[in-house]
């Protein structure tokens, strides 16, 4: 993993005596936040220029699964019999949000059937039919499921739930997305819009005012030189991938989960950013997962800490869930499930730690202090029988009492199951993907989108998949779209 933090010195446009190329718009990096700005932008007439410092497009795009977090009424909504609107999905994003920015949340939910269409019009088509299961991602081909904590408490009182987890039509964990960066690839070449491979920006380059006026390139040959360009969008990924960034900004995640990213996921863009007076937002924040489902049966047990508190409602979408177990008490936490309601995962990111014959003997096992771990039981044993949970209102399906021994445990806890994480740190952007200074003014001629702008993906509690790849190619679109408007 790369360690560097240092800011790039910003160069002076008037120190340059040749120019490589001379463009309206250069686009570093090619995910689907980059390709995404790169096609709007030539669409609306700007000249373009990507750089991609890999081989090939996709950045850590081409590792996703293939959601999109899409509402408001889509035709795969519609055609499952989901009744969705702008006004419920704002409602629901912001009541997840961290820091919620109204105006960007309001314009990817109005949009969202558009984005949609414009999606399908690369040429793919969400496939119309709903998987119903709760699961981290749809086994086959399935359009439609719930990505995220819509039906659980207290969202579920603040907005009308609705499944808003747009997956392309590839079965299958990894690599749907990857569909789309291809058809992100064709577009472009359609355009007319050149993308260099192996050639990365290193430095951005500025005028008397501030204003970014280009970058500084280099390949992977050694080739180096400088383009103008009236406008530069970096969509160059997170900084998952660089130790000391990590350990400076999420040191839990410097610790023990594994990383999801690619080689570039280095903070460079981020640095960038920051060298022409970026504000960075989010940085102590990132995904963290380790799912207890599917199967969705053992959401039927307790989730407790080391004092045997229940801490979660267990039917929360797995990032949230694994959110609150690193705030618990040396972020240790087991899952407690009975005799009935045991199946083992098919892929156990979750270790089964042992089977207990009574609640006793897994108290003691366990370091529980005695009797706190019984009366957790009991009390949610009580109210499950009734179909209720007044500490944490899980959903009554997935109630049950949990009092047919033996019991299995499953240990959540951080540096036992197998956690995964990458960071949601990036630059304060305007709605239109503007990067924005100290002052909340955007600096003229940068824009961010993708993991190097902060947007609707803030924390892990309030993650759903789907939501950087929604809001990657819809605000990438806004900020290649002003872009070229603005000449």
């Amino acid at each position: 993993m790369a360690g560097d933090t240092a800011i790039p010195e910003t160069i002076a446009v008037g120190s340059i005596d040749e120019f490589s190329d001379d463009v309206d718009v250069v686009v570093i990096g090619l995910g689907i936040a980059g390709g995404c700005a790169a096609a709007e932008a030539a669409a609306h007439g700007a000249r373009v220029l990507v750089l991609e410092r890999a081989a090939q497009a996709g950045g850590t795009t081409a590792l996703a699964g293939g959601h999109f977090y899409l509402g408001g009424g889509t035709a795969v909504q519609q055609a499952t019999g989901h009744e969705d609107s702008a006004e419920e999905m704002e409602r629901y994003i912001t009541a997840v949000s961290r820091d919620p920015e109204p105006e960007k949340i309001h314009a990817y939910c109005v949009d969202s059937v558009d984005h949609f269409t414009w999606l399908e019009d690369l040429g793919f088509t969400f496939e119309r039919s709903y998987y119903p299961e709760k699961a981290v991602v749809q086994p086959e081909t399935q359009g439609l499921m719930y990505t995220g904590n819509e039906k659980v408490w207290p969202f579920n009182t603040i907005a009308r739930p609705a499944p808003r987890g747009h997956k392309v039509p590839v079965p299958g964990d990894t690599g749907g997305a990857a569909m789309v960066v291809e058809l992100l690839v064709k577009r472009l070449a359609e355009l007319g819009v050149e993308v260099r491979y192996e050639v990365g920006a290193r430095a951005l380059v500025v005028d008397a005012d501030g204003q970014v006026a280009g970058v500084r390139w280099r390949g992977l040959d050694g080739a180096e030189g400088f383009i103008r360009a009236r406008n530069v969008v970096l969509a160059a990924g997170g900084f998952v991938m660089n130790s000391e960034m990590v350990a400076e900004n999420v040191p839990w995640l410097a610790e023990k989960p594994f990383v999801l990213g690619n080689t570039y996921d280095d903070g460079l863009g981020l640095r960038m950013g920051v060298s022409a007076g970026a504000v960075l937002k989010h940085m102590d924040q990132a995904f963290c997962t380790a799912p207890v489902y599917p199967p969705s049966i053992l959401l039927t047990g307790i989730a407790v800490n080391k004092n045997g508190e229940r801490f979660v409602a267990e039917d929360s979408y797995h990032s949230r869930t694994s959110a609150f177990v690193l705030e618990q008490p040396d972020s240790t936490a087991y899952l407690i499930v009975d005799e009935a309601h045991m199946k083992r995962p098919r892929m156990p990111l979750v270790p089964l730690l042992d089977g207990y014959e009574t609640v006793e003997e897994m108290e003691a096992a366990l370091g529980i202090p005695t009797g706190r771990l019984a009366a957790t039981l009991e009390r949610y044993n009580n109210h499950a029988a009734r179909g209720e949970d007044p500490d944490f209102h899980k959903s009554p399906e997935f109630l049950a009492a949990q009092d047919k021994g033996p019991w299995a445990v499953f240990d959540m806890s951080l540096g036992k199951a197998m956690y995964a994480g990458f960071t949601m740190g990036g630059m304060a952007t305007s709605v239109d993907g503007e990067v924005l200074d100290a002052d909340g003014a955007p600096i003229a001629g940068l824009y961010a989108a993708g993991a190097c702008a902060a947007n609707i993906a803030q924390d892990s509690k309030g993650y759903a998949s789907g939501t950087q790849l929604g809001e990657g190619s819809y605000f990438g679109r806004r900020a290649g779209r002003h872009a070229a408007a603005r000449g």
